[in-house]
């Protein structure tokens, strides 16, 4: 992991500002959605990408009552449902 130098203060809300160098750096723009992940004593913001709930793969999605799911794996999963698809 690499160090910033940067330090920021919770605000009474529990919010922080990330510095607009390390915005543009990172391509995080105004509204982009951030995960949040934890190890250990670490948190780590990443910048969030859509991906297949099944596999975790990030091409081709279809939008599925708020979830993504890849083309592929709706193929795979009418095969195994014993359905015929053809493209």
């Amino acid at each position: 992991m690499k160090c910033t130098g940067v330090v920021r203060k919770l605000d009474e809300l529990g919010r922080i500002t990330l510095p607009i160098e390390l915005r543009r750096n990172l391509g995080v723009g105004d509204k982009d959605p951030l995960e949040i992940f934890v190890d250990e004593d670490t948190i780590l913001l990443k910048k969030y990408q859509p991906a297949d709930i099944f596999t975790g793969e990030m091409e081709d999605l279809i939008d599925y009552k708020g979830k993504k799911v890849s083309r592929e794996s709706v193929l795979k999963l009418a095969e195994k449902a014993g359905l015929k698809i053809s493209e």
